[in-house]
């Protein structure tokens, strides 16, 4: 099949193949001259928002949306093989080899003789055989522990990784007192007279930050996800209140605080608009 019988191929089976020849005819001479700009450092924010959009469909139980956003986020990993291959690095094959070598390695318990009790045995093996391949044993326990991520995903990567070798709190006793006590630290450096906040404050909020999202690990709650339902929830109520002021003839930027409060509390009362 010609390159051009490819970037038409309607056949099933096929699609990832018909994939990679759109993106080399993109990047091509006389292709697509913003695909021809890009490069993998272009190409990052891009990656971030259609992994957010991705789990943004995967929240909101959008199936249908999920395809077309999987379909996105599948393109950016294409496209960074794209480019590594013609960097003579790596292609879009290497990629694939390399994820299906590692997790045949690292599910003895499937592919070889290994043994597995439990998903918890499970996941103590997979970071044994990862530390091994990456040869980290002579490395910090905390090592490269959800480097890139988002600020709260980090955190709670770091406490539960802390947490399997002991270093965490026996009950939940300890945890909210440990807010308590990082909440009185913020209150002690707040600025007063219109200063500015200080670095010390800037610590102290993260360190009130890092135990709220601990306390979330320790009662089974995703954090991410529970700022981005209160997110959602903050946001309907302020369309809610907008639309009340609208109809009574007035706006946001006229309104007063106690007319914004009023419409907020009635929002309040109503049940999500999603």
């Amino acid at each position: 099949m010609t390159d051009e019988e490819m970037i038409n191929c309607a056949v099933p089976g096929r699609q990832m193949e018909r994939l990679r020849a759109i993106m080399h005819r993109l990047r091509a001479p006389g292709g697509c001259p913003w695909d021809a700009e890009q490069s993998h450092a272009s190409l990052i924010s891009n990656l971030i928002e259609e992994t957010y959009e991705t789990v943004d469909a995967i929240r909101r139980e959008d199936w249908v949306h999920l395809e077309e956003e999987l379909g996105d986020l599948l393109l950016q990993v294409v496209f960074h093989g794209e480019l590594a291959e013609e960097q003579g690095r790596y292609n879009i094959d290497d990629i694939a080899k390399g994820i299906c070598d590692k997790l045949v390695r690292r599910h003895p318990h499937v592919y070889s003789d290994g043994e597995a009790k439990s998903t918890g045995a499970v996941l103590n093996r997979w970071e044994e055989i990862k530390r091994e391949e990456k040869g980290d044993e002579a490395k910090p326990y905390l090592y490269g522990v959800g480097k890139g991520l988002p600020a709260v995903l980090r955190a709670g990567k770091l406490q539960k990784k802390a947490s399997k070798v002991g270093f965490d709190w026996p009950d939940l006793v300890g945890v909210v007192a440990k807010i308590d006590e990082e909440l009185k630290e913020v209150k002690d450096e707040l600025p007063t007279n219109g200063e500015e906040a200080t670095r010390a404050l800037e610590a102290e909020v993260g360190d009130l930050l890092f135990s709220v999202v601990n306390l979330a690990r320790k009662l089974g709650v995703d954090p991410e996800a529970a700022l981005e339902g209160t997110n959602v929830k903050f946001e309907d109520r302020f369309a809610v209140m907008e639309r009340e002021l609208l109809a009574r003839g007035n706006s946001l930027k006229d309104a007063s605080l106690e007319e914004m409060e009023s419409g907020w509390v009635r929002a309040k009362s109503l049940p999500s608009e999603r």
